[in-house]
């Protein structure tokens, strides 16, 4: 029997029969230096509102033994230990063992490579603490946990709640921690290992920093940046919701094998991939203090105040993304984070609204499977965006109010969206429920074009728009340059909206100016060719971005083509004056060289950008990205060899030099052996395999999908790194056989839960070595797959479909 997925209805019932009280929850890991098993007793003091009935209790792990108020249980064996007669009030012990610590779910052991050291971390969301001990594990049975872990002398253990009394075992010491607030199960945790700590008193908080022990250099370079953001973020969160974090102590912990981050209360839990090995470049600072500032976000939007079912994880998670912006922009150094969101995830965004999971932000959940599906660039990246726009809707004062009565009113508790929505309406004296129906009810983006008529100008809505607030900017030639000339703000409630204010000699006119909505646009006939020559003339960063962003979008739908595109983009980025964007406007033009344009177009698009690297990097602000870009790029002995001589004692420009040089054909095989000798970092065997992913040789191809797919031996979080090596183009014939096998290891890609499930899926599907039939037997595989496989599938599938159109497009 399987593991069964809660659903709507179980968990509405369940909520209704019982308050849970709180968990004591006794976790053992002596075990795990020497064997994989996590050992658990977990109480659970809970009331029944109607004495007699019956429900279940959740875990997965291995029951060894389970009483409720002292009378044996029997497990379910499908995830579930049946619980009948309920008292009044009970008292349920259950105990389980969690051998599954290297690929199951909610909990993971890593041994570093560098030095045998062991860690271990646990990731519940959505439903995975059920996997480590037994629990209600659903978002609204909300109760204090009181955590006590039996761990090895040697390391440090960190949980939710601050600071533990220790007690010394001889070689064990046990951590008895105190009560956490009201929590979900997902929003736990327990880390523990041998870690390196950094800690920092900051506005009253005890701010603390932990990472393995072989990264402890990387870790105490970055920490004054880390503390600072952390600091910034507090101060900010704290008074934009009129509630300061009400705990002491927050810590943020770096592990390894771990993908993403993940917002446990007052604990952090943090890919160590981004403690960069080398220095890391203005994007990588930037998306490091959005992370940060998202993960934070979250001690408000989903641990004090939590969803109270799946179909609100956008209550969570669109908020979330939306803060970090909002606080980068205001409270860091990061005042282009608006920029960076435009041109990397929003893109992502606008392609996903427009494909085949397409979905409203708000939708019904059946169970928590599907729930899995979700965390997606519709939840993120479009509800970041929409709440950006309902910001401009209601004004940024109203907003704040409306925030702050939120949080006062339901701290603790659960919420559904109309309690969101009732307060910001208050807040703003607007009557927000025909922007909630056409906002998250609703699925897909508007799109909108200008009519002008002599002096008059309208801006005209594909079928009936959302209400929002929009800006168009006018912009005339001075010279070579761009100059705003107007911005003029309207409110959209019809099809044909005037705008009035427009000079009547603007040499361009922006839609969607200072990227206040989520909308994409179209020049009419007469003014396409001059957006595309323009885009890198406009004045900053956003209006650039606003350009850039719509010839994108013109390029996944086939009406631009990537000769277009990527002229366009270079154009830009030889303007560019944003740090922050270089990064990503690079991979974005690299993209296009890569997997959008014809293969009789594809040497050319990609010699114009290594020129264009070659042109950065001859500023030193910029020489780092230019140097990486180069290293995607570079065709020629000339560039390669520029390649080795610039990257001196830059280890990380050394491997990418490699990588490229292995897919030109280059034997490589003796340079990555010796810079593996030299090269600190405790993971560079994996940078190894990438260079030996990009050979264009059966054998290595054999090597590498024998590791990264059939044995799961690389990290989830270096999985991208490894698949993008793979799957080369001018290497059809050597990838072929795998896009076969990609395909009969469709049904078991949900294989070690979600965040696994979403990388694999994605980064395994072949974008060369395939025609458009591929891509249907795909998506018709894949409806029998896991809900979040054939979602990640479908997405991805669909952004490889308009690949290959592009490709066959001719300028």
């Amino acid at each position: 029997m399987g593991i069964r997925s809660l659903t709507r209805s179980e968990a509405e019932r369940r909520a209704a029969l019982l308050t849970v009280e709180r968990y004591d929850v006794d976790v053992d890991l002596t075990a795990l230096p020497d064997g994989p098993e996590v050992r658990c007793v977990s109480t659970v003091t809970f009331s029944c509102h109607e004495p007699g009935a019956e429900t279940f209790v959740d875990c997965a792990a291995e029951v060894v033994g389970a009483t409720l108020n002292g009378t044996a249980l029997t497990p379910g064996g499908d995830g579930r230990i049946p619980l009948p007669a309920l008292a009044g009030h009970n008292v349920l012990r259950v105990e389980s063992v969690q051998a599954d610590t290297a690929a199951g779910g909610g909990v993971h052991k890593a041994t570093d490579p560098a030095d045998g050291e062991v860690y271990v971390w646990m990731s519940f969301e959505p439903d995975e603490a059920r996997f480590v001990w037994a629990c209600f594990d659903q978002p609204d049975l909300k109760a204090p946990h009181a955590f006590t872990v039996t761990a090895p002398a040697a390391w440090t253990v960190t949980s939710n709640s601050g600071e533990a009394r220790i007690e010394e075992l001889g070689t064990a010491r046990r951590w008895t921690f105190p009560d956490t607030p009201p929590l979900s199960p997902y929003n736990t945790v327990v880390n523990a290992g041998p870690f390196h700590e950094i800690r920092r008193e900051a506005d009253g908080h005890d701010l603390g920093l932990y990472a393995r022990r072989s990264l402890a250099g990387v870790l105490d370079r970055d920490a004054d940046e880390i503390f600072t953001l952390t600091r910034q973020g507090l101060a900010f969160y704290g008074e934009a919701f009129a509630m300061p974090f009400p705990q002491r102590r927050y810590d943020q912990v770096f592990v390894p094998e771990f993908g993403g981050a993940m917002e446990n209360y007052g604990c952090v839990t943090w890919s160590d991939v981004f403690l960069r090995r080398a220095a890391p470049t203005p994007a990588e600072r930037e998306l490091l203090a959005k992370v940060l500032l998202h993960e934070m976000a979250h001690m408000w939007f989903g641990n004090i105040v939590t969803m109270r079912w799946w179909d609100d994880l956008w209550l969570n998670e669109a908020f979330a993304e939306f803060a970090c912006h909002w606080a980068a922009e205001r409270a860091t150094r990061y005042t282009d984070a608006w920029a960076g969101h435009l041109v990397g995830d929003k893109l992502k965004a606008y392609l996903a609204d427009q494909g085949p999971v397409s979905h409203p932000i708000h939708q019904p959940i059946h169970d928590v499977a599907q729930a899995a599906s979700i965390f997606d660039n519709i939840t993120y990246p479009k509800g970041a965006s929409v709440l950006q726009q309902l910001m401009t809707y209601v004004g940024e004062e109203s907003f704040r109010a409306g925030m702050a009565a939120y949080f006062a009113r339901h701290a603790w508790d659960n919420t559904t969206l109309q309690d969101l929505i009732d307060s910001l309406g208050k807040a703003s004296g607007r009557d927000l429920d025909g922007w909630r129906t056409a906002w998250l009810a609703t699925s897909g983006t508007d799109r909108f074009r200008l009519e002008r008529e002599g002096e008059s100008v309208t801006l005209v809505a594909a079928g009936t728009p959302r209400p929002q607030v929009l800006a168009v900017g006018a912009y005339a030639r001075n010279g070579q340059a761009l100059q705003r000339t107007a911005l003029v703000r309207v409110e959209v409630t019809q099809p044909r909206t005037p705008v009035a204010g427009l000079p009547p000699a603007a040499d361009v006119l922006l839609i969607n100016d200072d990227d206040l909505t989520f909308a994409t646009a179209r020049p009419d006939p007469t003014t396409r060719d001059t957006l595309l020559r323009s885009a890198a003339d406009l004045p900053t960063a956003i209006s650039r971005g606003v350009a850039a962003a719509t010839v994108w979008d013109m390029l996944t739908t086939g009406e631009a083509t990537a000769v277009e595109a990527g002229q366009c983009l270079t154009a830009v980025l030889a303007a560019e004056t944003s740090d922050a964007v270089i990064e990503p406007y690079l991979t974005l033009a690299a993209n296009i060289a890569e997997l959008w344009a014809p293969p009789g177009d594809r040497a050319e698009l990609t010699a114009a950008v290594a020129r264009i690297c070659r042109d950065l990097a001859a500023d030193p602000g910029r020489r780092q990205v230019a140097l990486r870009g180069l290293a995607r790029t570079a065709t020629t002995d000339e560039d390669l060899a520029r390649l080795r001589e610039q990257a001196g004692d830059d280890v990380d420009l050394h491997w990418r030099a490699l990588v490229r040089a292995a897919e030109l054909g280059g034997d490589v095989s003796s340079e990555a052996a010796l810079l593996l000798e030299r090269d600190p970092d405790p993971d560079a065997w994996i940078r190894a395999l990438t260079v030996r992913a990009a050979v264009p040789d059966a054998a290595a191809k054999a090597e590498v999908w024998q590791k990264l797919v059939v044995d799961r031996a690389v990290p989830i979080s270096a999985v991208g790194q490894v698949a993008a090596a793979f799957w080369r183009p001018a290497q059809d014939d050597l990838l072929r056989p795998y896009t076969q096998r990609y395909l009969e290891a469709i049904p078991h890609l949900h294989q070690g839960g979600m965040i696994p499930a979403m990388m694999f899926t994605s980064y395994l599907f072949p974008p060369h070595g395939i025609d458009s039939g591929y891509v249907e037997t795909a998506q018709r595989i894949s409806e029998e797959a896991a809900p979040v496989v054939r979602n990640t599938l479908l997405e991805r599938s669909d952004t490889v479909r308009r690949m290959l159109h592009s490709r066959s497009l001719r300028p």
